[in-house]
């Protein structure tokens, strides 16, 4: 009984001296980005308004996707840091502004979560991920946060791959769906034969319609197979670079 009370004395002493780290670390990132922001600092990054970065955190953030995919640990360790660098100095900007705080964008984040997870912060019990994604939206209907449509909250800046994606498992949730695989397959090969006359006609107006409806319908069956069709294609395309990659040193060589 007496190790495992020193054992726990120790973990807790390890966390607190972590946590205090992390804080100190975490107060100097501020500070600066502060001082990059001051008079005495980078002409560059006064310039910056809390909406004139929003390109640079989207390459951040896909810079850390490819490090992920890459599973490249450095590097992602890396790209976390710039993301979370826009986080620090976005939310700096939004004070100086006038808006809020750095403080009030973690009070905020951490009070969500809570909420959110009634099952591990409260007494609510749950069987699944299901009860789980239930209960999500219920507390959201709770706080305010209801729909006119079903498509509400799905990002208008999301790639189109993404957002075609969504809207379809959204659309499902209504019992906007194909009863089978079969009946989505079958739509995948209509499109198809869609696209193709579109092809042979020469219409560039039905051409373009008619790949809109198959990259639909593709997507469609990725979800019903419960496939992230951005993936999949980030995939490919690696895998095509790659091959490509070995003909060049072969051909240049």
């Amino acid at each position: 009984m007496c190790k495992n009370k020193s054992h726990i004395k120790n973990n807790i002493k390890t966390q607190i001296n972590e946590y205090n780290t992390i804080s100190k670390s975490f107060c100097e990132l501020i500070k600066i980005i502060r001082t990059l922001r001051s008079p005495e600092g980078c002409p560059w990054d006064r310039e910056q308004t809390l909406y004139s970065l929003k390109n640079h955190f989207i390459e951040e953030a896909y810079e850390l996707v490819d490090a992920l995919d890459n599973r490249d640990i450095d590097n992602i360790k890396e790209e976390l840091g710039d993301l979370l660098l826009h986080i620090v100095i976005h939310s700096v900007i939004a004070e100086e502004d006038g808006y809020f705080n750095l403080n009030e964008v973690i009070q905020e984040i951490s009070e969500k979560l809570i909420r959110r997870h009634p099952h591990v912060f409260s007494d609510l019990k749950v069987d699944n991920t299901d009860d789980v994604m239930k209960h999500w939206e219920a507390i959201k209907v709770n706080e305010g946060k209801t729909r006119k449509s079903i498509f509400d909250g799905i990002p208008k800046s999301l790639p189109s791959v993404q957002n075609s994606y969504k809207i379809q498992k959204r659309a499902a949730k209504t019992g906007f769906n194909w009863n089978s695989e079969k009946e989505c397959m079958e739509k995948v090969d209509k499109e198809l034969s869609e696209l193709k006359s579109a092809l042979e006609s020469g219409d560039k107006n039905h051409i373009e319609h008619e790949f809109g409806d198959t990259f639909f319908a593709l997507i469609n069956l990725a979800r019903i197979h419960n496939i992230d069709p951005d993936e999949s294609i980030r995939k490919v395309n690696q895998r095509f670079k790659k091959r490509f990659n070995y003909i060049e040193k072969k051909t240049f060589r």
